[in-house]
């Protein structure tokens, strides 16, 4: 009869280290090590390892899945999916880090899973699918640091009793793990979130800690207005942009959220919690819009690359974030349709104002009328 296998106690021992760099050799080994992810302990071996068919049988046997890859970083994981298509690539940056899983589908699939070995690709499920997690507990994040390639993890069993302590999973891997990490109490008291991935769309498999609404919203379409100080005319946009869209999905504009829709606004130079000024929440009172509640925020990278959308006031707003992320180019575009500028009113009197409102508002329904209407 097999025997439970040893537990090393990574809160009470002397040096973490020197477990970590002992579970990194076994792996080059060919061992299969019982390890903690932030959501249940997993049965994990290297991923050029011969063990990843073993581990794959295990995957399979535990919960009717294929095993997984964790990985370091995102970029890790679009080596192995050269051709993922812009939602996917949307799905990774939205979905991590976070407890979600996800599975991604042919013909995304190529690049370095072309490499892996025949039975390696099997036990994975290649050709016809690819899971990943990003490593989001330390452990596995050191690990995988001291790794040239990725971890293959077991898919998670929706039964969190099995696997949310390393005592009870030591009970289920006795005769396949070697050793088992002990990282004490886990994150979440829930497995990952499971969602599907085609070239055009996505499915949630499993609802887990990550709820379907917080992934709706998360994978939803973020249109972004860029000016320069964020308290006049992209403010007004961002408002008016949100009335009118809720009015053509026929719902009020807090519910465009859990209907796949963000809107924001941001400024070049903008200095961060200053309201929208006196004569631009003047303008959009009169529309029935509250801009009272408007904090200013700069323009950053990381907003730029959350956006599947971004208009800007002016050619040279346009000019400006295209020079710093060039990247970009084919999703940043003028506010007007013809290309000219919003005129900023600021230091202005209420006609100047009036004016700015009326012409931002010319722009955003002619965007809007290329939108599919709803009902």
């Amino acid at each position: 009869m097999s025997s439970t296998p040893p537990i090393f106690d990574l809160l009470r021992c002397e040096d973490p280290r020197d477990v970590i760099h002992d579970a990194v050799q076994r792996l080059f080994q060919g061992e299969i090590l019982g390890l903690p992810t932030e959501t249940q302990y997993v049965a994990a071996a290297y991923s050029l390892s011969p063990t990843v068919r073993r581990l794959g049988e295990l995957s399979r046997e535990w919960s009717q899945q294929p095993p997984l890859l964790v990985v370091k970083s995102t970029a890790e994981a679009l080596d192995y999916l050269p051709r993922l298509q812009p939602l996917g690539r949307k799905l990774v940056r939205r979905f991590w880090p976070g407890p979600v899983t996800l599975r991604f589908h042919s013909p995304a699939i190529g690049g370095l899973a072309q490499a892996l070995p025949g039975e390696i690709a099997t036990a994975l499920d290649l050709p016809h699918s690819l899971g990943f997690r990003l490593a989001g507990h330390e452990v596995l994040q050191a690990i995988l640091r001291l790794l040239p390639a990725p971890l293959v993890l077991t898919s998670e069993m929706a039964d969190q009793a099995t696997s949310g302590s390393v005592v009870e999973f030591a009970k289920r891997a006795t005769g396949d793990c070697s050793i088992l990490l002990d990282a004490g109490e886990l994150r979440y008291t829930l497995p990952t979130s499971v969602v599907h991935v085609n070239d055009a769309n996505w499915t949630l498999h499993r609802e887990s800690v990550v709820p379907a609404r917080t992934l709706n919203r998360l994978a939803g379409n973020l249109y972004l207005f860029v000016c320069t100080g964020n308290t006049c005319r992209s403010p007004m946009a961002e408002a008016m942009f949100r009335r009118l869209l809720s009015e053509q999905m026929h719902c009020a504009d807090d519910e465009l959220v859990d209907r796949g829709v963000i809107v924001a606004s941001a400024g070049v130079a903008a200095v961060p919690g200053q309201p929208a000024s006196d004569e631009s929440i003047e303008q959009m009172r009169l529309r029935g819009i509250d801009l009272r509640s408007h904090e200013s925020q700069p323009l950053t990278g990381d907003l730029l690359m959350q956006a599947d959308r971004v208009f800007t006031m002016t050619r040279g707003h346009r000019e400006l974030v295209i020079r710093q992320f060039p990247q970009l180019a084919e999703m940043v575009e003028v506010l007007s349709r013809d290309g000219g500028d919003v005129v900023d009113p600021i230091g202005g009197g209420p006609d100047d104002y009036q004016r700015c409102a009326e012409q931002i508002e010319t722009h955003l329904r002619a965007i809007l009328s290329e939108f599919p209407s709803e009902g």
